[in-house]
């Protein structure tokens, strides 16, 4: 059942009115936008590099096509997706490809919005602020759509994949990377050890807020399995669900397609 916004919300370990939960998620990435993709390096020791060239594997992009990035944050899966596009043979025989990228966050998008021109892609890239729940986007007219290490910050998940489906065409691809559950006690004991006490403690002493990083491996922790939530986007009305567990399911690639 989709979550109506009266109802309480996760946010981390705490529970909160739902209404309340996206000022306390943008208030989260405003505290550590500056710092965001310096302390993704940091904890996941380069590793969510290689995750994102794994999503970007598995959506080969090409010349022509729009993708709608959500939570895109400072860009790195939109500027990866029109690298790849405008490599291709036949480039240069069509549109270049195209990438709106949407952030609840305004610092978010502010942090990332630099490299555009630095990288030559600020042509191709429009920047929106907006929720993932609501996308200020037309319906139909994304080929891709991509959310990496957002979804679970959102208060209606369910909402956020209806939303997903509208905007695609049909035959549009899906793509979610996002923290998952390590498919191995072993792994998980260590997994949990690693993020519980290094990650806060990164964010204390490289961002000066430990309180971000606590709520961002908390959420990880409330994020529904893998079989569980690839059920929920079943139920969005997608089709071909699949995923792929990555460095043994402490992330997974989720993925399927608007019929």
């Amino acid at each position: 059942m989709t979550q109506r916004k009266e109802d309480d919300a996760s946010f981390g370990f705490r529970t909160v009115k739902a209404g309340e939960k996206a000022g306390l998620v943008r208030g989260v990435f405003d505290n550590v936008a500056s710092h965001y993709d310096v302390m993704n390096d940091l904890m996941s020791g380069g590793v969510h590099r290689i995750w994102k060239t794994v999503l970007l594997d598995r959506l080969n992009p090409q010349p022509g096509q729009t993708l709608v990035d959500v939570a895109g944050g400072t860009g790195d899966v939109a500027l990866g997706f029109l690298k790849r596009a405008g490599a291709r043979r036949s480039a240069e025989e069509k549109s270049p490809a195209r990438a709106i990228i949407c952030d609840i966050n305004h610092e978010m998008l502010k942090a990332g919005a630099g490299r555009d021109a630095a990288e030559g892609f600020a042509n191709q890239i429009a920047r929106i602020c907006g929720d993932a729940e609501s996308l200020p986007v037309s319906d139909n007219v994304a080929d891709a759509y991509t959310i990496a290490f957002g979804i679970r910050n959102v208060t209606d998940m369910d909402a956020a994949l209806s939303e997903a489906y509208r905007v695609l065409k049909p035959g549009g691809r899906f793509i979610c990377l996002e923290f998952s559950h390590p498919i191995t006690d072993g792994l998980q004991k260590i997994y949990d050890a690693y993020s519980f006490k290094v990650i806060p403690w990164l964010g204390e002493v490289v961002a000066n807020d430990r309180a971000s990083y606590q709520y961002l491996v908390e959420s990880i922790r409330k994020f529904p399995g893998q079989e569980a939530f690839a059920a929920r986007i079943k139920k969005a009305g997608f089709a071909r669900v699949s995923y792929e567990n990555l460095t043994g399911g402490v992330a997974a690639l989720h993925m399927a397609w608007r019929i």
